[in-house]
Order: C-alpha cells, then sequence, then structure tokens
C-alpha cells in the first residue's frame, strides 16, 4: 500500500509591493503551472506587479 503525500504550498509576498504568491495556484497566465514552488522559478524571475527579483519575497506566514 503507497502512502498517501500530501504537499503543503506556501504563499509568498512580495516585501516591496505586497504582490502575493500563491504555490497552489501558480501563474498559468505566464506560463507557471499550479504547484510551482517559488524555489524552482528562475533566479532572474520577477515580480509581475513591481519588477523586483524572487530574493525579495518573503514566506507569507499565518
Amino acid at each position: 500500500m503507497d502512502a498517501e503525500v500530501i504537499t503543503e504550498y506556501q504563499q509568498w509576498i512580495c516585501v516591496v509591493c505586497g504582490w502575493i504568491y500563491d504555490e497552489a495556484q501558480g501563474l498559468p497566465a505566464e506560463g507557471i503551472p499550479p504547484g510551482t514552488r517559488l524555489a524552482d522559478f528562475p533566479d532572474d524571475w520577477y515580480c509581475p506587479e513591481c519588477g523586483v527579483t524572487k530574493a525579495d519575497f518573503q514566506l507569507l506566514e499565518f
């Protein structure tokens, strides 16, 4: 019997403009499928709202 794998997706907030990236939703309009981790983005990816890099995102904790 295979154990069910449960994956918790995280949300990341841009510290400059407040835009939130939700890993569970992805960014399909930009070719990023649901379930894509922010860590898997290329280093030159930029925030679609303000243009900063992924280094300027922090984990959104509830």
